[in-house]
């Protein structure tokens, strides 16, 4: 942007958002722009005229050119909400999407016990496990992740929420005590190692471990539809997102091991992207 172009909010932000290649590139800009001002999004809109001081306008400038690199908004602005829950982010973890969302809607409506036993599988940020502890603050929920940084972050994000969640460190049931649970769930990797979208838009920016699972994406899937049993009561329910073309190979892999009520549910874009199924030891 010219220096000599008038420092206003609706100037920087045009300007801004006709260098953003994003499909949210008006809404980004102003996320930034509120971030670094401390002016709020609504604000923008009933002043545009209000000039912003030189110090943000470099500040600005800096967090857009980032932005037109690519890097996440979130990553940029260190904070993603989710379930309506403030949550730091950083690099060592996946951004908690609106999808997932619809993971946790089926999960505090599933039939579980007033005392539940709860396990969130690959954490990240804590989002799920975050969400559940405030939709249900007399279950026991517990977390993990194989990243340290990832488990200090969801440890962070659990303190800074005033939510009860025991997040430890471990590659998926391997570093876990021998608990049972009524509902195991998890939003694990499940891209193919060679999906062309690795290589676009923001998830170019995100961590490969938390995105990639061997060359159909399944591999982590597979692992904790076979260990899952081993860490379920009788009747608990594993709950896993995955991709919207994975719907049909899950719901395979749940009835092969002997999971019962097995179906799939849609996401906000009416994709499949979740599949549940309930285990009885008898069946």
């Amino acid at each position: 942007m010219s220096t000599d172009s008038p420092k206003t909010c609706e100037a920087l932000l045009k300007d801004a958002a006709s260098r953003i290649q994003s499909e949210s590139a008006r809404l980004d800009a102003e996320l930034l722009l509120s971030h670094v001002s401390g002016l709020s999004r609504t604000s923008f809109r009933a002043w545009p005229e209000r000039e912003i001081d030189a110090g943000q306008v470099e500040a600005f400038e800096k967090l857009v050119s980032r932005r037109v690199e690519g890097q996440p908004v979130a990553y940029l602005l260190g904070h993603q909400e989710f379930w309506s829950l403030p949550l730091n982010v950083s690099s060592a973890t996946l951004i908690p999407r609106p999808d997932t969302e619809c993971l946790v809607e089926t999960a505090v409506d599933l039939p579980l016990p007033a005392d539940a036993r709860v396990l969130d599988l690959g954490t990240g940020t804590g989002a799920i496990a975050l969400a559940l502890a405030s939709e249900h603050p007399q279950w026991a929920v517990s977390a993990c992740d194989c990243v340290d940084e990832a488990v200090e972050l969801a440890r962070e994000n659990a303190l800074a929420l005033g939510l009860t969640v025991s997040v430890v460190k471990s590659s998926w049931f391997s570093g876990l005590k021998p608990v049972r649970f009524d509902l195991i769930v998890s939003n694990p990797p499940y891209i193919a190692s060679g999906d062309h979208h690795l290589s676009e838009g923001d998830v170019r920016f995100e961590p490969a471990s938390a995105l990639v699972s061997g060359t159909d994406g399944l591999d982590d899937i597979r692992l904790i539809i076979e260990q899952a049993p081993d860490w379920l009561n009788e009747g608990g329910w594993l709950l896993i997102e995955h991709g919207f073309e994975q719907a049909a190979s899950v719901r395979s892999l749940m009835t092969a091991r002997g999971f019962e009520a097995v179906e799939s549910r849609r996401d906000y874009g009416n994709c499949d992207r979740m599949t549940l199924g309930c285990w009885r030891s008898a069946s």
